[in-house]
């Protein structure tokens, strides 16, 4: 085992090849919660076309990339704002709003946190209980909603726990919020890997909510981290128009500008991507299920939470475990509010899924210490 043990996210595959000896390209990250099956085809076949569009500036409005990102999520293109990475987008925001009490469920993906802090703000957490499954309590939220917070952002599907809000409960938030003078900043970096993404996605809610903005990106479900395209949805355009003032302009490049043009619509490889997550999400359930020394959260996203029911194994025993296997799972305890019995997956091939899943059960049925 490491000492001191270490904690590692789906993007340390070069830290991992220095310490445990392991070329990264013989890593399985099923901690990055990307798409297995890679970029789009007709993306890729565009792109190798057209690479002479790096000799232009793209269009400074990105109306094209804008108008086929509209089409996608079911939205006024007037109502897109493209950035570099969603990250860019959440930290505009954060800056022009200067939050100064937010509020995050927890657990939750991490930067957000992060943002706040360096905009001045203070971060308080609303815990989700792990003996209700992580799901959302209405009434204990809208009782904490009451303590003066300014901003409340949420991760739909969150990212660990695979758990999402329906888009009637996302309603009662923000009209709860709207009262109270609360922002919304919904992310739904994995929405559309969800089985029932239209019962899920806020994206109509912006036509309602003046508070709400909606986020995504192509890292995940499109599997082209590397292009840093996000975007979001926002019904309130006068705080778009001040956004686009403050935006530095060009932040996405013409390769990745046409590529957003283009992989939206790869439809053949959009329903792959679902019908390939769907069925190994299914699997991955069935299979968890029969094994002993080991619960799991119903799963909504690409991934599923799990905790190890002995106590003699931690979620990071088992990393070590896996990764000298080349399988790299995520161990949770950096997440606010989980234990370090928690682990978390996400579906890559029916063969490496295959693989991992007899491997935690072959260690968590081993012999005890």
């Amino acid at each position: 085992m490491l000492t001191p043990k270490e904690h590692f996210h789906g993007s340390d595959l070069e830290k991992i090849e220095q310490i445990y000896h392991i070329k990264k390209e013989e890593i399985t990250s099923f901690g990055a919660n990307v798409n297995p099956l890679g970029i789009s085809p007709l993306m890729k076949k565009t792109l190798a076309e057209n690479i002479d569009v790096v000799t232009s500036y793209p269009d400074r409005e990105y109306t094209n990339l804008r108008k086929a990102i509209g089409t996608y999520v079911g939205a006024d293109y007037r109502s897109i704002l493209v950035g570099n990475g969603a990250t860019e987008l959440i930290s505009l925001f954060i800056q022009l709003h200067h939050p100064k009490k937010a509020l995050l469920l927890a657990p939750t993906y991490s930067e957000y946190e992060r943002e706040i802090h360096l905009a001045g703000g203070e971060c308080f957490f609303h815990f989700l209980k792990e003996e209700n499954q992580f799901e959302l309590c209405m009434e204990e939220l809208k009782k904490t909603l009451t303590e003066g917070f300014d901003l409340f952002i949420i991760c739909n599907p969150n990212n660990p726990t695979s758990t999402a809000l329906s888009s009637n409960m996302m309603r009662e938030i923000l009209s709860y919020c709207k009262e109270k003078n609360i922002f919304v900043i919904v992310d739904e970096t994995y929405v559309e890997f969800a089985p029932n993404t239209e019962e899920i996605t806020s994206v109509p809610l912006t036509k309602e909510f003046e508070n709400l903005v909606v986020l995504r990106g192509i890292s995940k479900f499109f599997a082209s981290p590397g292009l840093r395209l996000g975007y979001s949805i926002c019904g309130n355009l006068s705080l778009l128009e001040t956004m686009k003032k403050e935006k530095n302009p060009w932040t996405i490049n013409s390769l990745a500008s046409l590529a957003g043009e283009v992989m939206f619509s790869d439809i053949e490889y959009i329903k792959a991507t679902k019908q390939l997550i769907s069925s190994e999400r299914d699997r991955a359930c069935e299979r968890l299920a029969s094994m002993e020394n080991v619960s799991y959260i119903q799963p909504t996203g690409n991934f599923i939470l799990c905790k190890i029911l002995r106590d003699d194994i931690t979620a990071s025993d088992l990393f070590d475990i896996c990764i000298r296997k080349g399988l790299m799972i995520r161990d949770c305890v950096t997440f606010e509010g989980l234990s370090p019995y928690y682990f978390r997956f996400c579906m890559m091939s029916p063969e490496k899924n295959k693989e991992l899943l007899n491997t935690i059960e072959e260690t968590l049925h081993s012999p005890q210490k």
